[in-house]
């Protein structure tokens, strides 16, 4: 882990990662399902996880420093660039938090910082 740094986030996510997530999402549910969840995700309230907790709920490993995603997400950090709140929906079958959109962001912070709390949209 680094040295802490002052992470800086948008209140809200950006317009773009909603289709990011029905991309994503339209691998594991149908189109119906999708909407839904985008049109819930765009409603629901900011809250804030530590990416640490979200990684453990996700089960996902964590991506290196080498990954060029994270390396640009990595780069706005330390440029003190304002990030995206991560999207995420609760897969109660599973047991397990999916990361919808805000994977290489959540594995940039994890780099700085396991505690930090980052702010995401749930449901």
């Amino acid at each position: 882990m680094e040295k802490q740094i002052g992470i800086k986030w948008l209140p809200e996510p950006e317009e773009k990662d909603y289709p990011a997530a029905a991309s994503y999402l339209s691998l594991l549910y149908d189109t119906k399902n999708v909407n839904t969840i985008i049109g819930k995700l765009k409603e629901t309230p900011v809250s804030l996880f530590k990416a640490k907790d979200i990684f453990r709920a996700s089960g996902l490993s964590l991506l290196g420093v080498s990954n060029s995603h994270v390396v640009k997400d990595r780069r706005k950090i330390e440029d003190s660039k304002l990030l995206s709140p991560i999207l995420l929906v609760r897969d109660e079958r599973n047991g397990k938090v999916i990361i919808a959109d805000g994977y290489h962001r959540l594995c940039a912070v994890y780099s700085f910082d396991e505690d930090e709390c980052i702010p995401c949209k749930i449901v």
